[in-house]
């Protein structure tokens, strides 16, 4: 018998990740079409919501997290846009399990099939950490698809300094999945929200850090060459204190390699924001649409 491919460490782990996936959209008040689209790759579960005859906007999860997770960051969005929001394949969530390739074309076809079963040219993207790092292999292979992009804490520009992502968010990790202390996930989220993590998000990321069999390999560093035929606008936030993409090296490579970057937004936060700074990226987004999602 053909062994499936999963990335839970059980079936009944699969099922708690799922569970929590429920509890987090209740947490929302939203209704949401579920709609699981059948790509090249395997299915692919979206959520859609916002005015139906509104521009669309696709907003990609980051990476070993749940789309409603991501989603909860850029709730006031769904108000003036057509949002749809895929469990990343190969990702917690409700897609098929088979991980994609980061290093080639793959995730832009990938894409490229979710805009086709919406009889979408084109789209609006956010994309914040792993979920950037897919807008930039779309926009390296299938740039006419992109209207406008908000790269959020990206990841597939540059990386953070190892030895303090080994200290502050691998070494906890190994001690928390050892022993299950709290204080090491603490550490971790405190590490990744500047101790400002809610409570859901914790205990989240706890679950997936003991279910989850983890994704570790991100999207590629993008080379200026791959975009050149990338035209669209482009908006880059990102965080000082970000111990995996650090505004100060993503700002000065974003700028070398990213055609039409038209801004830079820089907050005192690390990969998580705050409920303050979650309200300032929100409005600095909304001002970006406005002017360049025409």
């Amino acid at each position: 018998m053909k062994k499936i491919h999963t990335i839970y460490k059980s079936l009944s782990d699969k099922q708690v990740i799922q569970h929590y996936y429920e509890t987090y959209l209740q947490t929302f008040e939203i209704e949401f079409e579920r709609h699981d689209v059948a790509t090249r790759f395997g299915k692919t579960h979206v959520l859609a919501a916002g005015p139906k005859d509104a521009q669309p906007l696709f907003i990609l999860q980051g990476g070993n997290c749940i789309s409603p997770m991501t989603l909860s960051w850029f709730l006031p969005l769904l108000k003036k846009y057509r949002v749809y929001a895929p469990d990343t394949i190969g990702h917690p969530g409700y897609s098929d399990e088979a991980r994609v390739s980061g290093r080639d074309n793959s995730y832009g076809l990938w894409i490229c099939d979710l805009m086709d079963f919406f009889n979408l040219k084109k789209s609006a993207f956010i994309g914040p950490s792993f979920g950037g790092g897919i807008i930039l292999r779309l926009a390296a292979f299938f740039p006419e698809r992109i209207s406008c992009s908000v790269l959020v804490a990206p990841a597939g520009i540059c990386l953070g300094s190892k030895r303090t992502m080994i200290r502050d968010i691998l070494l906890p990790m190994i001690r928390y999945k050892v022993t299950s202390n709290q204080k090491y996930l603490t550490a971790i989220t405190n590490t990744m929200s500047l101790s400002s993590m809610k409570s859901i998000d914790q205990e989240m990321i706890g679950e997936l850090f003991k279910r989850v069999k983890l994704e570790n390999k991100m999207p590629k560093l993008t080379k200026h060459k791959e975009l050149v035929h990338y035209v669209a606008p482009t908006l880059l936030i990102s965080g000082e204190k970000d111990p995996f993409f650090p505004s100060e090296k993503v700002t000065v490579q974003a700028e070398k390699i990213i055609p039409y970057l038209v801004d830079c937004k820089t907050y005192p936060i690390s990969h998580f924001p705050d409920d303050e700074h979650t309200r300032k990226m929100n409005e600095a987004i909304t001002a970006f649409l406005d002017k360049y999602y025409i």
